[in-house]
Parts: C-alpha cells; structure tokens; sequence
C-alpha cells in the first residue's frame, strides 16, 4: 500500500450544498417510563440552545453513545413521540445488547447520555393530507407512532391505517397510547392488533403478519387505490413479503417506504473491514467532503469507505454500520464505489448517486464523496 498522504480543500465556497452535520450532545434524561416486560420508553431533556438542532420529524431517529470496556459503542433508535414533543424513543431489550439492556433497566431520570441530532428520512409530509397505511412488527411500532399521531394531529383530512404484529398481547409496545389515539380519532385511525401466539376473536387476526395475512388484511379493510402512502418496519423477512405483495397490486414502488429494525437474516457478500484489511491491494485515492472540508488520502479497496477515511477524518457520521440507519449516507460525485448492502436508502437515492459508506468500497482509481449533499 502506498504511504498515506492527505491532502485538504476548504469547500466553503459552495455553501449551498452543505447540510448541518449532526452532532452528539449531552442530554438529560427526563423520564424511563416501562412498556412492557422487556421494553422501555426514554425521553430527554433539549436545552433550550439545542431545542433548533433537535426539532424532528417523524419517523427519525436518535443515535446514542456510550463507552463500554474502553470502547464507543452507539446505537441508533426510531423517536416515538409525536412533532413538538419532548424527544423520547423506544426501546426493546435485545438479549446480551450492551445498549438496550443498559437503557431499559439501569438508565434512570436525571443521568446524562451522549445523542446525536436527529436523522433519516422515513418521514411523511405532514403539509400533504393523505391516507397512510402503517405495517410493523415488534419494536418496529416506535416510528409508526411518531408518524400517525403528528399525522393525524397536522391535518384533519388525513387518515391512517395501522396492521401491527406482534407474538401476544403482553408484548405489545404502546397498546394504551395506540388505544387512546383510537379514542381520539375514532373515524380517521384504523387499528388492527395481530397476534401470532395468542387467539384473537377474528380469525384473521391471529397469526403471523405474513404475506398471506396481510394480503387478507389489505383486501378486506384498505382501498388500494385510496392509499397515498405505505410505511413499513420490523424485521427483513416482514418488509420483504409486504414490498412484493403491495407491487403485485400495482402499488408505485414511490408510495412504499420501508424501514428495518434487523436485517441478519439477509445473505450478503462477505465484507471486509478495516481491521481485516492486509494493505498490500489496490488503493483508491478517495476525497471526503464533510462540513465544508475535503479531504485526500489512499484508500484500500478491501476496507469500506467509511472504515477507510475514518483513519483521517474521524468526524465523519455513523451509527449501526449495518446499512440500515442510513447514517453516514453519502453522495458519490466522481468515481465508483461497490455498494453491498442497503436497507436505508431509496431506489431514486441510489440513482441519484448517493451509498452508504459503511456498505461501500472504492473501485475506481479516484474517488469523490460528499457527505455535505
């Protein structure tokens, strides 16, 4: 591998093309408040000197950060309050997670955690009044209620129709606050409980959310042409069966929006890493544009580019590394980089050149990436 050399521009003299790149701050946490036996609800304090940088749309997300054993480790979760609100997002215990474990029993009101700035775009616009239709499963209900509550809040037109899976009714995240947003708009909120390990009254409504259920489910309560958009989270398997059932009904693949909660049951190409990197291949030189600033060095085509540049610019954005956050997306503007996972990004993203460098390797002889755009 060739000496490292860097080389930096300031790219300030195209101000337009920059976005605020989100930043952690320490935040005080305001309530922990259980949802059932093995999840939780936190909410944070906003200085009112952040209350700007931490206005959210739904639907985003906030990445924490702690240091665990010596090492950072972060972990990015779906905001489930309502627009204006006091950020709070929920929380589902992973089995031997270092964050989710650490949040839900030992976090309590009052300790300081580090957060990001809000991020992602599975969002609504809530200045267009539609029908939204919501399928989630599990934890995946924490942006689904951030989204049909400021939905149903912003326009009086709007409606949304929410199909949630879950094994039984003692695990269900949210039941009473779902429960009283059916209350509050008894007309404009269709609710549908789908249980896989407990018997409900109707028949269709005991089972998995697969792909025949939710056919069913779509077929007896949803007008199709009707539905302006359709929002999808949970797991890979869930999101895949309904993203082929809503195109074989002549669904445009533009009103689909998806989002993952866990994406290991998805057979990928092997991906190297930095650490596994030998540094004898073929290097890229790779340009980072990041707050105004760019910056040169040699890349190894075996490491991803996010793992790479990180080496000289250690502020650039991430979070899971899985390619699911959609964190440290970033727009290829000259060159060729091998995306090899995604579950963050739009089709018309990709086509418009943007990757996710934490799934993207160098291919080209040199390379540009913004993540200003």
């Amino acid at each position: 591998m060739a000496p490292t050399t860097t080389t930096e521009t300031d790219a300030s003299a195209a101000p337009a093309r920059r976005r605020r790149r989100p930043a952690f701050h320490p935040l005080r946490v305001a309530a922990v408040q259980p949802l059932c036996a093995d999840a939780a609800a936190v909410s944070f304090d906003v200085p009112e000197e952040l209350a700007q940088e931490f206005a959210y749309r739904p639907g985003q997300s906030l990445t924490l950060r702690r240091e665990v054993d010596g090492r950072e480790e972060r972990r990015s979760y779906s905001i489930c309050s309502p627009v204006g609100a006091r950020p709070r997002i929920g929380v589902r215990v992973v089995p031997g997670g270092l964050f989710s474990s650490w949040l839900v029993d030992e976090v309590r009101p009052g300790d300081t955690i580090e957060v990001m700035a809000p991020t992602g775009a599975f969002t609504p616009d809530l200045a267009e009044p539609g029908h939204h239709v919501l399928i989630a499963a599990g934890s995946g209900i924490t942006p689904m209620l951030s989204i049909a509550e400021s939905v149903l809040a912003a326009d009086s037109r709007s409606r949304v129709t929410l199909f949630y899976g879950n094994r039984r009714t003692d695990t269900v995240m949210f039941a009473d606050e779902l429960a009283d947003l059916k209350d509050l708009y008894p007309t404009r909120f269709q609710l549908g409980h789908v249980l896989s390990r407990e018997p409900r009254e109707a028949e269709l409504l005991s089972g998995r959310l697969d792909a025949e259920r939710l056919a069913a489910l779509i077929d007896g309560l949803v007008d199709v042409k009707s539905a302006d958009h359709w929002w999808l989270c949970g797991p890979h398997g869930m999101v895949r069966d309904a993203q082929k059932l809503l195109g074989d009904l002549g669904v445009p693949a533009d009103r689909v929006h998806q989002e993952l909660f866990f994406a290991d049951d998805e057979p990928i190409r092997a991906v190297r890493h930095e650490e596994d990197a030998t540094g004898d291949g073929p290097v890229s030189q790779v340009t980072i544009t990041l707050d105004g600033r760019s910056t040169t060095s040699p890349l190894s085509r075996e490491t991803t580019i996010l793992d790479g540049a990180t080496r000289v610019r250690p502020d650039l954005p991430f979070a899971c590394k899985g390619g699911v956050c959609g964190t440290c997306r970033a727009l290829v503007t000259d060159g060729e980089a091998d995306m090899r996972r995604n579950y963050a990004l739009e089709p018309s993203e990709v086509d418009a050149g943007y990757v996710l460098t934490c799934q993207s390797f160098p291919v080209s002889d040199s390379l540009t990436v913004d993540f200003d755009s």
